[in-house]
């Protein structure tokens, strides 16, 4: 397994963990449990910028800009249904 393998695994599990965290949050009994679970969100999430933005200092994660026009026509497509 490379670097780039290994930082692309950190990133999903990563990820998973934020979805955790939030769910757990969202669904926690108590002002403890939800303060216990949004400070491991927070954690995770700044984790996960900083293996992002890693990747991508590296340009093992490119982002492609969308077309000016293809954004105008989602736009126009999501007012008219608003």
């Amino acid at each position: 397994m490379n670097d780039k393998e290994i930082m692309e695994n950190i990133l999903l599990t990563t990820k998973g963990a934020c979805d955790l965290y939030l769910h757990g949050s969202i669904e926690s009994a108590t002002p403890q449990v939800h303060e216990a679970f949004h400070a491991a969100l927070n954690d995770a999430l700044c984790m996960q910028e900083n293996v992002y933005k890693q990747m991508e200092s590296r340009g093992w994660y490119a982002v492609e800009q969308e077309q000016p026009q293809r954004l105008q026509q989602v736009r126009q497509k999501y007012a008219v249904q608003a």
